[in-house]
């Protein structure tokens, strides 16, 4: 009898904000309420693919750090009153479910944000990695510190994420599959053609992700 060339898949972990929730943070709007509009632009133009507000404001001053923080808190605040579950996430994690298939999450939101999506969702991710646990994405660090928890390796594991520069290459230095969530397809402009590190998988739903992984992987616990 033929064995299955397929890859072993024992683990699925997930963004947050704009994948298992419907994005409701308008982004612009925060980077320019913290650097203000002139250094946002200034930021924007030598970040093409994304501006990564938690590292930029990292080298700032405590007393700027913390009015930024705030600032980016009563956003993710906003947020919170209007969090929404993204079609498909229920529907996705009962197929992992049934196939004893664990569930992580990594989010560069607050605890509190995760505490909530908890509360409403009524499905719980284990572990589940907020802004709290250092190093954040793209650094692979709490991606590999999740695999290290279940005691997998990481190419046992799919990272799937709506952002490139954070979920696709945290995953990808983990050594992990990555699928990245492209709902408007945003990321078939031509900036994002020769980025270092590309998904494995596009879906615009999760929906997809599914049969995906049916087709593709060997899925045991």
């Amino acid at each position: 009898m033929a064995t299955s060339t397929k890859p072993h898949l024992k683990g699925v972990v997930f963004d947050m904000d704009g994948t298992l929730t419907v994005p409701v943070i308008d982004f612009q709007a925060m980077y320019k309420a913290v650097l203000g509009n002139d250094e946002y632009l200034a930021v924007k133009s030598k970040n093409p693919s994304g501006i990564d507000i938690l590292h930029h404001i990292e080298s700032w001053s405590p007393d700027k750090q913390r009015k930024a923080y705030e600032i980016i808190a009563d956003f993710e605040k906003q947020g919170l009153d209007r969090l929404q579950v993204m079609p498909g996430a229920a529907e996705l994690c009962g197929f992992l479910d049934s196939k004893n298939i664990r569930r992580g999450l990594i989010t560069r939101n607050v605890k509190d944000a995760v505490d909530l999506f908890h509360e409403r969702f009524g499905v719980k991710f284990s572990p589940a990695l907020s802004r709290e646990y250092r190093p954040y994405k793209p650094d692979p660090a709490p991606l590999l510190h999740i695999c290290s928890t279940w005691e997998v390796q990481s190419n046992e594991v799919m990272m799937i994420g709506d952002s490139l520069k954070d979920d696709v290459v945290c995953g990808k230095r983990a050594g992990a599959f990555t699928c990245l969530l492209d709902e408007t397809g945003r990321y078939d402009a031509p900036e994002y053609a020769n980025v270092e590190h590309k998904p494995d998988y596009k879906v615009s739903s999760l929906v997809e992700v599914q049969s995906l992984l049916e087709r593709d992987f060997e899925l045991t616990s």
